[in-house]
């Protein structure tokens, strides 16, 4: 499965690049990290889901006009014991997802506190996505949109509030940073697949062309 960007009329396509990045969720415990993953790359949700233990790695691709995103996702624990093995997951990420719950303020500080570390430690050009999630909840929110959306207004930040439970915005976020990361500068393989992701012109690429036709 493959979620879509914006449509192409049918006819003659151009070849179709290919660039992967790596993207790192982090978050607090039981804030829906791996249930929106769950539901960005199998659309599916489990309300019983298990806890993660290290991290959980998944693929997933976006379709953007003539360039496939690939997705290598790492889904991190959120566990305090396993906090020390975070920088070695989002060491050389292009893109993070930090999530919190909206029901739960003490989460949204655990974010910000991500975010000062990623900016502090990681890629100097990663894309940072701040989500919001169970907003099926809305009627036991204690994090106003409003608060969460200046704060990512300020640091520079991508923001959401998603559910993964009905699916509310969660292709979009993936999508919205897909946008975000440069398809660019990606002639040499061996200096994009250390900086840029990989841009792969695959004469095989038929496959993965479908996706991103109507």
């Amino acid at each position: 499965m493959t979620t879509r960007g914006t449509g192409r009329a049918n006819g003659s396509l151009p070849q179709t690049k290919i660039c992967q990045f790596k993207l790192v969720l982090l978050g607090d415990m039981a804030v829906g990290k791996s249930s929106l993953v769950l539901r960005f790359v199998k659309g599916q949700f489990d309300e019983f889901q298990e806890t993660t233990i290290g991290a959980a790695f998944l693929a997933q691709s976006v379709c953007l006009d003539d360039t496939t995103v690939k997705f290598e996702i790492w889904d991190t624990a959120g566990q305090e014991r396993y906090h020390s093995l975070a920088p070695m997951y989002y060491r050389g990420a292009q893109a993070a997802i930090v999530v919190f719950d909206i029901t739960k303020p003490e989460t949204f500080e655990r974010a910000k506190a991500w975010v000062k570390e990623l900016q502090r430690q990681a890629s100097p050009n990663i894309v940072i996505a701040l989500a919001g999630n169970k907003a099926d909840l809305a009627d036991k929110r204690l994090v106003e949109y409003e608060e969460a959306q200046t704060y990512a207004e300020d640091t520079g930040l991508l923001f959401m509030e998603t559910s993964a439970k009905t699916a509310m915005n969660v292709n979009e976020l993936f999508l919205a940073i897909a946008k975000k990361m440069p398809k660019t500068d990606t002639q040499n393989p061996t200096h994009a697949a250390r900086h840029r992701g990989v841009n792969l012109q695959d004469p095989d690429a038929q496959s993965t062309r479908s996706c991103c036709g109507n």
